[in-house]
């Protein structure tokens, strides 16, 4: 219904038609990306921009906080923290993890608005791992991204986790996955794909 003409019947949008909307502003974003930005915009953004992230994880009790990129680059050594912080907690096994994934979280958070730590649940799988709860589960992919040190399981403490996979989702930038039941966020690097 139009609330300015209460009288007028405003036509619904059926399911595929928002989608395929929502797929157009997912390639305007992905041309945006692939593109990259303005100049103009490139150099207001500064080459001393510092990007941070801060965890706590759900299962160990460990925090970091880590200012990952400095001056337009990765800091190796804070991605080595990262990796460390996001092992397979069941076997202890370290894996590299995406940088993008990083990257992925920052534009998250800032699109939230948050500076709360991400509460993490899952970080890397070792194939072990993951065979053990794809066992348990119909839920967990045979070749999960998350083997790849390309997926991580989240929430966002004081905001609405359906709330933080729709920001997910508007980022067009990989795979999202929303878990209700366990209360939790699923984001990877790749292909964009929504369940």
């Amino acid at each position: 219904m139009d609330r300015a003409n209460p009288t007028r019947r405003v036509p619904a949008i059926d399911r595929r038609r928002f989608l395929r909307g929502a797929g157009g502003l997912c390639g305007a974003a992905v041309a945006g990306a692939v593109l990259g930005p303005h100049p103009a915009l490139a150099a207001l953004a500064g080459v001393e921009e510092i990007r941070s992230l801060s965890f706590v994880h759900t299962h160990t009790g460990e925090r970091l906080v880590t200012p990952y990129w400095r001056g337009g680059q990765y800091v190796p050594a804070q991605l080595e923290r990262v990796n460390h912080f996001l092992r397979d907690f069941r076997t202890g096994d370290v894996h590299v993890i995406d940088p993008g994934l990083l990257d992925l979280l920052y534009r998250l958070q800032t699109l939230a608005d948050r500076d709360s730590p991400f509460e993490v649940i899952s970080g890397y799988r070792s194939p072990k791992t993951n065979a053990m709860l794809r066992a348990r589960s119909e839920g967990v992919a045979l070749h999960s991204m998350h083997m790849l040190g390309k997926a991580i399981d989240i929430r966002l403490d004081g905001y609405a986790t359906r709330r933080l996979a729709d920001c997910a989702r508007s980022l067009c930038l990989g795979g999202v996955g929303f878990y209700a039941r366990s209360d939790f966020v699923h984001v990877d690097t790749g292909r964009v794909r929504y369940w």
